[in-house]
């Protein structure tokens, strides 16, 4: 990946749900900092330029997560067609 790439959001999303487990905001964003780099940034739909934390913001606004707060997972119902 070179530094002008971004990475979708739906990549995390499958992230989360090919890993089987429950997160938190602050274990998510630790999480895909793990796994796609903290200087890494991501896109969706509706903009880009995100870090983790903003990402995570975003799709917890957009009710992409089903769950309490400290142990939510993706909830696959509401994922995009594209």
């Amino acid at each position: 990946m070179t530094a002008n790439e971004e990475i979708h959001g739906h990549e995390v999303l499958e992230m989360m749900m090919n890993s089987g487990k429950r997160y938190s905001r602050d274990s998510l964003i630790k999480a895909i900092n793990e796994r796609f780099g903290e200087s890494s940034r991501f896109y969706i739909c509706s903009g880009g330029g995100m870090d983790a934390a903003q990402l995570v913001d975003v799709l917890i606004g957009k009710g992409k997560f089903m769950g309490p707060e400290d142990a939510f997972v993706f909830n696959p119902a509401t994922k995009c067609d594209h």
